[in-house]
């Protein structure tokens, strides 16, 4: 069995550590989390019964070391990007570490639907702990209510509200934000910032070939919301093209944002 276990953790760790990364948004602090789970699932391999799957299971002790980490961690205010992004156009030193960055990334060019998974991965932060879990579990991992019963330790009742206030919250958020939903919103500034590195690739261009910019003006807010859903299911936030500067941008989110702060005081 343990031979048994060990191959189906394997299996699973890719996808364990990218939903483990969108609740802790630190690479380290990630790695630390999937290896102190292979170790509780060690431990405690003799005592799974089968009442749930091995994926469940897994997940569950994973998300409860992650609550662990997370205690101490505030959630995120809706500008924290907007502030990183102001922050690296106002500073030479931020802005050559970010060209550093950038310049590891394949072909130096910036995946238009990678931006689409950070973004998303920035709002979902703004949103209570048990909102953001259960919008991952549900919408991004594809676990039915009752496996996020068992993750989690909700009531059925607490996971259903947590859900529909979480993608009500995610609608609102995008609504007024979003370049490619509301042409007035904000989230362009990411592009911008790595297209005056790369004039050349084309962003916007790219964007427009994906059905969520073609029908940014749906009525359904919620169609919306699913086809930005189905882009950031497919992602990798940890092995994907963008993954080195989409790391190292939520990594530095929070220390940005202060660092902003401090500079409108001063």
């Amino acid at each position: 069995m343990r031979n048994t276990f060990e191959k189906e953790f394997i299996k699973l760790k890719d996808e364990l550590a990218s939903f483990v990364f969108r609740l802790l948004t630190n690479r380290e602090d990630t790695e630390d989390i999937v290896q102190n789970t292979f170790i509780k699932v060690s431990e405690k391999i003799d005592s799974f019964k089968g009442k749930s799957t091995f994926r469940t299971w897994v997940f569950s002790i994973a998300l409860n070391l992650s609550k662990n980490h997370l205690k101490t961690k505030k959630r995120w205010s809706t500008n924290f990007q907007d502030k990183g992004a102001s922050l690296h156009s106002s500073s030479s030193k931020h802005w050559y570490d970010f060209k550093k960055v950038f310049k590891k990334t394949p072909e130096s060019e910036y995946e238009i639907k990678e931006h689409i998974n950070y973004c998303f991965n920035c709002m979902n932060k703004t949103l209570l702990l048990k909102q953001q879990i259960c919008l991952l579990l549900k919408d991004v991992y594809g676990f039915r209510v009752r496996d996020i019963v068992e993750i989690t330790r909700y009531t059925e009742g607490i996971v259903k509200h947590s859900l529909a206030e979480a993608r009500k919250n995610m609608i609102d958020i995008f609504d007024n934000r979003c370049a490619f939903v509301n042409k007035e919103g904000t989230c362009h500034q990411c592009t911008t910032l790595t297209g005056a590195l790369n004039p050349k690739q084309n962003a916007h261009i790219k964007a427009q070939q994906l059905k969520l910019v073609q029908e940014g003006n749906h009525p359904n807010k919620q169609y919306l919301l699913q086809l930005r859903l189905e882009i950031v299911e497919g992602i990798d936030p940890l092995n994907s093209k963008n993954s080195i500067l989409n790391t190292y941008m939520l990594e530095n989110s929070e220390k940005w944002s202060i660092e902003k702060n401090l500079e409108k005081k001063s």
